[in-house]
């Protein structure tokens, strides 16, 4: 609408170490130069850096400007604002972009799916009342252990030798994050979030010259499709219809507008009956009447899902 504010995703983030290296290096951001790459930033991802963030700015993008031989951000904008710019813009939104996951984080969402959703579609597919076909997607997926988790819970649940068929949508703003997701390789320091069973048979450990990593199995791999998606712009998946929808921890970063657009997007590409699971401190409550929530951070359309 003319004169409204435009949609912003804000990154409220805590003090960032890569700021300190910024002032160490000299780098700095006149207020002017700091607004442009604020509307540069939002125009390209969604993402709002507050007027508090140019030092964060400064810091993230130091590692480009060095690699470029570059001595000012000024110079820089001049750059990746040229048409022709287009990978750089997009190494400046991975630049800018944080990326905190785990695997099998928040457990009782998992649990949730093991001990309620999984059991109700295994039911239903002995009853004739669904097909054996599981889609689900990791909205936001970072570098992977989300829907590799995911994976590695329907492949014990819903196995392929039974005529399961699961595949795994995982999408996230940033093309080098999805890079590393697609490689699945580890540190073994994370295995502890991995349950024992899953950890032994999904994940193989390194050895000598991989000493102290783990990789993600190669059929577990295939059954994930890394793409690049932007919640605030869209495309959204053409092949909707997802029995399980994450998109946790990302919803934070919206203003109201958006967030409630984004709902509405994501609430369409849900199958019939299916889930949308968001993180604990994202309340959709009076937000979308079309949903309805089953457990704290888990929510239906209104009317399906009956005695969940």
């Amino acid at each position: 609408m003319p004169g409204s504010a435009p949609r912003r995703r804000r990154l409220d983030l805590p003090p960032d170490p890569a700021a300190l290296e910024a002032g160490r290096a000299g780098f700095s951001v006149s207020p002017a130069a700091f607004g442009k790459f604020q509307q540069l930033i939002h125009r390209e991802s969604g993402i709002w850096l507050g007027d508090s963030k140019s030092a964060l700015l400064c810091g993230r993008l130091s590692k480009r400007l060095r690699m470029l031989q570059m001595s000012s951000l000024d110079e820089y904008y001049d750059l990746v604002t040229l048409p022709d710019q287009c990978s750089e813009r997009a190494l400046m939104i991975d630049a800018i972009t944080t990326n905190e996951t785990r695997f099998f984080r928040d457990p009782r969402h998992f649990e949730f799916l093991e001990s309620r959703a999984i059991a109700r579609w295994r039911t239903e597919a002995q009853q004739g009342l669904r097909t054996k076909n599981v889609r689900l997607w990791s909205a936001g997926c970072s570098s992977g252990e989300e829907p590799y988790s995911l994976a590695m819970l329907l492949a014990r649940h819903l196995p392929a030798e039974q005529g399961w068929s699961v595949a795994i949508l995982a999408t996230d703003i940033s093309t080098r994050i999805l890079t590393q997701a697609r490689i699945g390789i580890y540190s073994i320091g994370k295995s502890p979030h991995i349950p024992e069973p899953l950890l032994k048979d999904y994940m193989l450990k390194g050895v000598d010259q991989q000493e102290g990593q783990m990789k993600v199995m190669p059929a577990i791999q295939a059954m994930v499709d890394f793409r690049s998606l932007n919640l605030a712009h869209g495309p959204y998946p053409p092949e909707a219809h997802f029995d399980v929808i994450f998109c946790r921890n990302v919803l934070i970063y919206f203003d109201l507008q958006s967030k409630q657009e984004v709902v509405k997007h994501l609430t369409r590409c849900l199958a019939r009956n299916g889930l949308l699971f968001v993180g604990q401190a994202e309340n959709l409550s009076n937000m979308n009447s079309h949903l309805k929530s089953l457990v704290p951070a888990v929510y239906a359309r209104a009317g399906e899902h009956v005695g969940f």
